[in-house]
């Protein structure tokens, strides 16, 4: 039986759990083709209390949505899942708004949608903000989508995509934040915190570099979506080994894993943070809800905090 903590979406009412499921991986980009895997991560996620599934248009052209779709179906658990998509930046016309939804709720096999995220700003097209979120906002009129949040928005977007809608509000804000990562405490975090929204943490193990199986002597030649990410240079491993070690040594005192103790301390940095781990397999499912199952002492979050604002990991790596 799990007893994984739970926290509410935003100013909805509807509880989910602290740690939910991102499915990117069942895409090219991360490798998990097989849909019988991809079966199992979900049913493991649903047994361990994970309600919360994160997927969007994107991964795998949809096939991430497929699986999640059919698989959410096979296990007769649609009432007591929450699901989150997305859609690109690119779909952000009014028109196209419209038709992605009706692809991805063909995909995913449901009537309404929980969660419709816009998955970027339109960067390359000159897409007005007001008609994109008014398009999203007849959605929910129409009952195919349930809430609204947006992805990798800047705040002073935010605050403008808000000022189009008229019935309803965003919820959330997913935004990269991990660890290594901590940008989205500048602006994002205290936005959400005092707005009542919920920040969507993407990315919170930094794609693997602090699930405590790389360092400095060990930085693998991805095949996958890692293969030239910027935290894993070995002239950001060094400045990021000091908190792994730290993760393991935590490790070791609390009896769970580097991933459970850096997913942890998120968790606790803010009620608004609900990290969305990704999971290649069901034991990966089993140690990222173990993160919602404990808790780090003061004395121990201030360790983590201290030696993690001592790094300051640079992008510019060629």
């Amino acid at each position: 039986m799990s007893c994984i903590e739970y926290r509410e979406l935003g100013w909805t009412g509807v509880k989910v759990s602290v740690v939910g499921l991102g499915a990117w991986q069942f895409s090219e980009a991360w490798g998990v083709l097989d849909y019988e895997l991809a079966k199992n991560i979900v049913k493991k996620a649903i047994e361990k209390g994970i309600n919360f599934i994160d997927t969007a248009a994107v991964y795998g052209r949809g096939k991430s949505e497929e699986y999640v779709g059919k698989a959410i179906k096979e296990l007769g658990v649609r009432d007591s899942v929450f699901i989150a998509t997305k859609l690109p930046g690119d779909f952000m016309n009014e028109y196209d708004v419209l038709k992605g939804t009706e692809r991805s709720l063909s995909r995913l096999g449901v009537d309404v949608i929980d969660l419709m995220q816009v998955h970027w700003p339109p960067l390359w097209h000159n897409f007005p903000t007001c008609e994109y979120m008014r398009a999203l906002e007849r959605l929910v009129s129409l009952g195919k989508i349930r809430y609204i949040g947006l992805s990798d928005f800047p705040v002073e977007l935010i605050e403008s995509a808000r000022q189009c809608l008229s019935i309803t509000d965003i919820v959330s804000i997913q935004i990269r934040y991990n660890l290594v990562e901590r940008y989205a405490e500048k602006e994002h975090i205290p936005y959400a915190e005092r707005e009542g929204l919920s920040i969507i943490a993407w990315s919170p193990i930094a794609k693997g570099a602090l699930s405590g199986k790389y360092d400095t002597k060990n930085i693998p030649q991805f095949q996958d979506v890692r293969a030239n990410d910027p935290v894993f240079h070995p002239e950001n491993m060094a400045k990021i080994e000091p908190l792994i070690n730290l993760l393991r040594d935590l490790s070791k005192k609390y009896n769970r894993t580097p991933t459970q103790i850096a997913l942890r301390w998120l968790i606790q940095y803010s009620p608004t943070v609900i990290p969305i781990p990704g999971a290649k397999s069901p034991e990966q499912v089993e140690e990222n809800a173990g993160a919602g199952e404990f808790t780090l002492s003061f004395e121990d979050f201030l360790k983590l905090d201290l030696v993690s604002r001592g790094i300051r990991i640079s992008y510019v790596t060629w």
